[in-house]
């Protein structure tokens, strides 16, 4: 339901987070609503990354119809790949 692209600003600092929810997700109260879910997901995460990352999430249309749960686990198995050990 979301893809994930990162990198790393070489100044460092905190990570910062971009959000891509296209038309095709649905009206604008339902893009809102992904990006607002989108980023309180990634801001959970926001200690697990490294300093200096730049993460964008694109939304796909079914995280339109998914709920605040589905779309934290999801933003956490996309982000995996990213999160300092």
């Amino acid at each position: 339901m979301t893809v994930a692209y990162m990198h790393m600003n070489p100044n460092g600092g905190s990570p910062r987070f971009g959000f891509i929810v296209a038309k095709n997700v649905g009206n604008a109260v339902t893009r809102n609503r992904v990006r607002r879910r989108l980023k309180a997901a990634s801001f959970e995460l926001r200690d697990s990354f490294p300093p200096g990352a730049e993460i964008v999430y694109r939304a796909f249309p079914s995280a339109a119809v998914a709920d605040y749960g589905t779309i934290r686990s999801d933003i956490a198995a996309v982000s995996a790949r990213f999160v300092s050990k």
